[in-house]
């Protein structure tokens, strides 16, 4: 049997390819609450659902239009977030209040690595950061900021990091609408 990564209750701290994350298996109330906890984040604002293969993240969205199946094809991997209608299988407790989820497939073999390891491969995510402060840049950031609240997973692959958040981009029924400029150029 493959040893899981995180457990339940349990907050990972890892690379990504636009800025270090912070997560939780998606279904663990508790893990969430650590999360805001941790980056004293506002609980308006929502998680994102995120893991290695779209795959994974579809069951949990509503409405894909025929636009944001291109936008998947053309930037999934990579440093877009989109937005959808969530399904009822998508956690209530991650989306802060909202009827909406963003969900991202990060370009990082790290990350890879972590979700392969993950029941279900996806993770409730947030950049690793107090919340108005900027999101750890490198691994010894990472512990020296966060290695008593959190279990930070060590990098095994050399990747560069962009250190840049993600574009935000909400696809709901006809709707496309940046909600956030990141690296991705839409």
């Amino acid at each position: 049997m493959e040893k899981s990564v995180i457990k339940k209750g349990e907050v990972i701290a890892f690379q990504t390819d636009t800025v270090w994350g912070l997560g939780c298996l998606p279904d663990d109330f508790e893990a969430v609450e650590k999360i805001y906890e941790i980056k004293n984040r506002n609980r308006s604002k929502p998680l994102i659902l995120m893991s290695h293969d779209v795959k994974y993240l579809e069951k949990y969205v509503l409405g894909i239009s025929a636009y944001a199946k291109l936008l998947m094809d053309k930037f999934f991997p990579g440093a877009l977030t989109l937005v959808f209608k969530r399904s009822v299988l998508c956690p209530s407790f991650i989306c802060a209040g909202f009827d909406t989820v963003g969900i991202r497939v990060p370009n990082s073999e790290n990350f890879k690595e972590i979700t392969t390891q993950v029941k279900g491969c996806v993770l409730a995510t947030t950049s690793l950061n107090i919340s108005d402060e900027l999101p750890c840049r490198d691994y010894r950031e990472a512990c020296e900021k966060f290695q008593d609240k959190v279990k930070i997973i060590k990098p095994k692959y050399k990747e560069d990091i962009q250190n840049l958040a993600s574009t935000v981009v909400l696809c709901c029924d006809d709707e496309i609408k940046i909600l956030r400029q990141g690296s991705v150029k839409i």
